[in-house]
């Protein structure tokens, strides 16, 4: 597909709008859906007000919709109660539902395309190593932001912010989730990298 076919965001934005409202509709806890979607929310309007000066890579498209996918989700059921993690759970005999892993996960696997598609092609970072480096770094400040935003929620709403935080009653919730978004950044760009250079290349053209 060309990098600047038009037809891709369209219906990336078509699908997570879709999905979105009908996750609307009736989610288990309406005030975590919003905290949960909020920033689907926030980044949608970004990404489709700066996509005529600086359209992303077809793969960085594809990634940001799916993580939006994965959030709508966890909103409609609350991370703890996602029926596919309670399968995931059967399946591998965990010991909690397992799906709030995976949001973390992409909270550092798409971050990681998205600083390295910006540091690239603003030309800011030209060596390799220091690229790895710092992309790292983007992603592990996101989801400690993120990790500061759900201590923010916790204070402000006592017992309801329970679902939000989703910890199922691990003490180390916070470090797992961290180590998952380290771990999301270092598949991004050691299993995409190649794909991904390719995508920015054709954008140049």
């Amino acid at each position: 597909m060309n990098c600047r076919d038009e037809r891709l965001p369209a219906a990336l934005l078509g699908l997570v709008a879709l999905v979105l409202a009908v996750s609307a509709i009736a989610p288990y806890d309406r005030a975590t859906w919003w905290m949960e979607v909020a920033p689907v929310f926030l980044v949608a309007p970004l990404l489709i007000a700066s996509h005529r000066r600086f359209p992303l890579t077809p793969l960085l498209q594809t990634l940001i919709a799916l993580h939006a996918l994965v959030l709508i989700v966890g909103g409609v059921w609350t991370y703890a109660r996602v029926p596919f993690g309670f399968w995931l759970q059967d399946v591998f005999h965990l010991a909690r539902n397992p799906y709030d892993r995976i949001g973390h996960f992409m909270q550092g696997f798409v971050p990681a395309l998205a600083a390295r598609e910006v540091l690239l092609r603003r030309g800011i970072v030209r060596g390799r190593g220091w690229l790895f480096f710092l992309v790292t770094c983007v992603c592990l400040a996101v989801s400690a932001l993120y990790e500061l935003i759900e201590w923010g929620a916790a204070v402000a709403l006592g017992q309801g912010a329970d679902a939000f935080l989703g910890t199922q009653g691990d003490p180390w919730d916070t470090q797992n989730d961290m180590a998952m978004a380290l771990v999301g950044a270092l598949v991004a760009q050691i299993g995409l990298g190649g794909w991904h250079a390719r995508q920015i290349a054709r954008l140049r053209l």
